[in-house]
């Protein structure tokens, strides 16, 4: 047996101020979209932004369904409308936020694993790391440089392609 050990990097800001001023107008893309989210049932809205080359912002928000399974994540809205619009562009970075009915949300929202895999697949793809901002509605950030601390086994293309 051989132990290994993976290091996670990630930077931690008292709050958005700190940020650079493209990832500080990124992140405030995310909480413009967080408000439009449809979230009838959870009452929790997320927002994302995805920044592509060239300094296009796309927008996604939550959207649910009372079939839970049927709805979609922030991330992956986002994601998915990037590419569809803008399909030669490659992901630079994406800021997740979420507002709660319920309480002001001052913890990071972090993104579930179905859009990790997302994201690490479009960080692949286009070749260049996917920084990661999170926050909640305030308080501090966190930013992943790159997927790799966010989901170090990620299942990619180039797995199957063995088989």
């Amino acid at each position: 047996m051989k132990k290994e050990t993976i290091q996670i990097e990630w930077y931690h800001y008292d709050d958005a101020t700190k940020l650079s001023p493209e990832d500080q107008f990124l992140l405030n893309e995310a909480h413009e979209a967080a408000k439009q989210a449809y979230a009838p049932y959870s009452h929790f809205k997320v927002g994302a932004a995805v920044r592509l080359q060239g300094g296009i912002i796309v927008r996604g928000n939550n959207q649910e369904n009372v079939a839970y399974p049927s709805g979609l994540c922030a991330e992956r809205v986002a994601l998915f409308h990037a590419h569809a619009t803008y399909p030669d562009k490659k992901v630079e970075a994406i800021a997740i936020t979420a507002v709660s009915a319920k309480t002001i949300l001052d913890e990071p929202v972090a993104p579930c694993g179905a859009c990790r895999q997302v994201m690490a697949e479009y960080e692949h793809r286009g070749g260049i790391p996917l920084k990661v901002i999170m926050q909640g509605q305030t308080g501090r950030v966190l930013v992943a440089p790159s997927m790799a601390g966010l989901l170090p086994f990620s299942f990619l293309h180039d797995f199957l392609d063995k088989y």
